[in-house]
């Protein structure tokens, strides 16, 4: 878990800069954004990391998604939110979480304090379908997700915590990992923050992986391991709902997805490192890495060695 928030993740640091276009950036502005996964080739959810300053902010337009803010280090700060005749006041803490519903048109936030280390998550409306949940939700009902007060929720900030990691540093199989995410904080929306009783939704039906549809799995990840893989694509070869899929398969494997991926992946790039001369770009782009940097830094994780050094040693006599 972080303890305190990472400042040592400054745009400066990353392969590009920070994408000035970034998602909340009509609500917010570009000042104070940290981090974005524009770029990053994510799907189900795009986030923002940033600094907010003390001020009033203003905004008008409804929105398409969900909004998750989440304080990952605890400000102390009073913030006030106001929309269509709701007052909320609250002091953050760490852990403290605002949800923003789509439709809600006009409103104001307050912040009486600079706020730093605030991460803004945005679930598009298509991770409530039945193919990602497994059951049919009335897109009203996601429009009654709360937004009077403010919470804690040990699961979402977990779920927040794993997303911000991911954003300060990648690692090859990180949009599985974000993928499986969203899905996870799809659920527990509808779990637990919906005003509609959770006995309104049907129950999924518990169905496990085959050995059959396991190894339909695991030969697309060996075939494609310099490809596209996605959460969405695995489930559907395992027939399988896409947050179904990652429960299911880390039961039969012993391990999430987005691990798996990753291990496979750290293979298959000290194979390439050993067998010719590919460029390290060449290879960190084909293994899922936005930059090579990125790449040598998960790849010296793991080994203890830069991808060079490990070339070298590897080719000396």
């Amino acid at each position: 878990m972080l303890d305190t928030y990472e400042n040592s993740a400054a745009p400066s640091q990353l392969c590009a800069p920070v994408d000035p276009l970034a998602h909340g950036s009509d609500k917010y502005g570009s000042a104070g954004l940290l981090l974005s996964s524009a770029g990053r080739g994510w799907s189900g959810l795009s986030a923002e990391l940033r600094d907010h300053g003390k001020a009033t902010i203003a905004w008008r337009g409804s929105r398409s998604d969900v909004e998750i803010c989440v304080d990952l280090i605890g400000n102390g700060s009073l913030v006030t939110r106001r929309a269509a005749g709701i007052e909320d006041r609250r002091v953050a803490s760490r852990g403290t979480i605002w949800l923003s519903p789509p439709g809600w048109r006009e409103g104001s936030l307050e912040l009486a304090e600079d706020q730093a280390g605030i991460l803004h998550v945005y679930l598009p409306l298509s991770q409530f379908s039945p193919s990602n949940l497994g059951y049919d939700v009335d897109e009203a009902k996601i429009s009654a997700l709360r937004y009077e007060h403010a919470f804690e929720d040990p699961l979402l900030f977990e779920i927040a915590h794993a997303i911000a990691t991911e954003l300060q540093a990648e690692t090859s199989a990180g949009h599985l990992l974000v993928e499986a995410l969203a899905g996870s904080l799809t659920a527990r929306l509808v779990q637990k923050h919906l005003r509609a009783p959770s006995d309104q939704f049907p129950r999924r039906r518990r169905e496990g992986l085959d050995q059959r549809r396991l190894f339909r799995v695991l030969d697309y990840v060996k075939e494609n391991l310099e490809g596209d893989l996605t959460i969405d694509r695995m489930a559907s070869i395992a027939c399988l709902s896409s947050a179904h899929f990652a429960r299911a398969f880390k039961q039969a494997v012993g391990q999430s997805p987005h691990r798996y991926v990753s291990a496979k992946r750290l293979d298959r790039a000290k194979t390439l490192l050993i067998q010719g001369d590919r460029p390290l770009v060449e290879i960190a782009l084909a293994l899922g890495f936005s930059c090579q940097a990125n790449f040598t830094r998960a790849f010296k994780q793991a080994t203890g060695l830069a991808p060079g050094q490990f070339r070298h040693n590897r080719g000396s006599p």
